[in-house]
């Protein structure tokens, strides 16, 4: 039980550290579990993730990805229109990534959950009416447990499974034995493999603004793995990070390189649900992650009484979003 009560962090307590210039989103109040964003500054953020064992705060309405256009001086969340024949009732984003194709198409993949299974849905992102055209839905049995992906190409990407059995019960289990069952999968409509295995729970998932290194997230092992990808997709280990926290979703900053991670300071507070005992929320920056000392900076820590649960943050030109599992959303001026 004791190293069930470490993996989650349970007896971790945090120090706030409060930004100067930050406002909740309107509009966001069910969730943004990943944000991703384009080199334009347009963000998408997924909205409405229902999850085993987690919280919702809207489990009847559907999941929405939103649409905020960083470069405005009062960006707002819109939430975009999806097209007609994709089935909206059963839509639980997760993790999202983009793709922007040679002809400057932007593609949205977003993890989905419906009826507790796990999708993958391909949209394409049309700029003129704030809408995503459903494209293809992607299942596979190496697809089991998807957490979140990075898109390398218009269809294909890599993807974590963060846990190897789908049922609640023996997900728990999992996690209270220890098992390192995780993957990481990557998917092509030629070819699906399994690259990289033996986590914890591998959670975020993200790739070097050079394409040669991806990083993941392994939740429950509390620290980012750095792979160095190869010609075959393969990947292959180059070095782990440890970090006192629960890593959730990775971004990268493209200019710096840097590391933006939303983290859960104390998981058992995540899944507990206490609303004497809310889940904290922490961001941390990691600068020069492939260098022998990399610096770990606490941009943002807050105990649960303004934002919850964070799980994202992701950086364009000097502003900050944060996003959470089911909570709201943060936007902030760095």
């Amino acid at each position: 039980l004791s190293s069930c009560r470490n993996r989650l962090n349970a007896s971790r307590e945090i120090a706030p550290v409060t930004l100067p210039n930050c406002r909740l989103i309107k509009g966001i109040e069910t969730g943004s579990e990943d944000i991703d964003i384009l080199p334009n500054g347009l963000a998408f953020i997924s909205s409405g993730l229902k999850y085993p064992g987690i919280k919702s705060l809207a489990p009847d309405k559907p999941g929405e990805i939103f649409l905020m256009d960083l470069n405005e001086d009062n960006p707002r969340a819109v939430e975009l229109r999806i097209s007609r024949g994709f089935d909206l009732a059963s839509f639980s984003p997760h993790g999202i990534s983009t793709y922007v194709d040679r002809d400057d198409t932007v593609y949205l993949f977003v993890v989905n959950h419906p009826h507790q299974k796990s999708t993958v849905e391909l949209f394409k992102f049309v700029e003129d009416d704030n809408s995503l055209l459903h494209l293809k839905t992607i299942r596979h049995d190496l697809l089991t447990s998807v957490n979140d992906i990075v898109a390398v190409g218009p269809d294909s990407f890599y993807a974590t499974n963060d846990h190897y059995f789908c049922d609640f019960v023996l997900m728990f289990l999992e996690m209270f034995l220890g098992l390192t069952w995780s993957n990481v999968v990557y998917y092509s409509p030629k070819e699906v493999k399994e690259v990289a295995a033996g986590f914890y729970s591998a959670n975020g998932i993200n790739i070097s603004p050079d394409r040669k290194y991806i990083y993941v997230a392994d939740v429950f092992d509390h620290n980012v793995h750095v792979m160095e990808k190869h010609a075959n997709w393969n990947l292959t280990h180059v070095k782990t990070l440890q970090l006192d926290t629960l890593v959730d979703n990775l971004s990268i900053d493209p200019h710096t390189g840097d590391v933006w991670i939303g983290c859960h300071p104390n998981g058992m507070r995540l899944f507990y649900n206490d609303p004497e005992n809310l889940p904290a929320s922490e961001v941390l920056r990691i600068q020069n992650i492939l260098s022998e000392q990399p610096v770990v900076t606490r941009v943002y820590a807050d105990n649960g009484s303004v934002l919850q649960g964070s799980s994202v943050a992701s950086v364009y030109e000097g502003k900050l979003l944060i996003g959470t599992v089911f909570h709201r959303a943060l936007y902030c001026e760095l």
